[in-house]
């Protein structure tokens, strides 16, 4: 299942470049955590845990970033239990202003591989519903982050 999705926020390049990939857990309306497991020089191969929530379902995901091109672009795989996701995040500034793009790619695994086969075009529906409603909250959390 992919998804695209852009908006614009009312900040430069730099910061929301910063406060898109380093404060996730902060702006995210389903992560909840967030960490760092080893820091890798450039940002690629870096690992992570994140934990989200969703709908009370807890889910952890082992993760990894796959390229870091500040403040251009930043792309991670996730890989979970029942499904993977790829993402990437594009920044492009104009007069001041930043238009991030988020792509996200759901592998899934297993059982999960099959409902999303069967019922995929109504997980689409809410993935787009939900990936909306995070780009608001980034937007939100990078304009009025110090």
């Amino acid at each position: 299942m992919q998804n695209t999705i852009s908006i614009q926020i009312d900040r430069n390049i730099d910061d929301v470049f910063r406060l898109t990939h380093q404060h996730v857990a902060q702006w995210s309306i389903i992560v909840i955590e967030d960490e760092v497991i080893e820091e890798k020089p450039g940002g690629v191969g870096t690992t992570f845990r994140t934990v989200t929530e969703d709908h009370g379902k807890r889910m952890q995901f082992a993760g990894v970033v796959t390229r870091h091109e500040p403040p251009y672009v930043h792309a991670i795989h996730m890989t979970g239990e029942m499904f993977d996701i790829d993402a990437e995040y594009v920044f492009n500034e104009s007069k001041g202003r930043t238009r991030v793009t988020q792509r996200a790619n759901v592998t899934g695994k297993g059982i999960f591989r099959w409902i999303m086969l069967l019922f995929g075009w109504m997980m689409k529906r809410s993935h787009c519903k939900a990936s909306e409603l995070e780009m608001q909250s980034l937007k939100k959390f990078c304009e009025t982050a110090a």
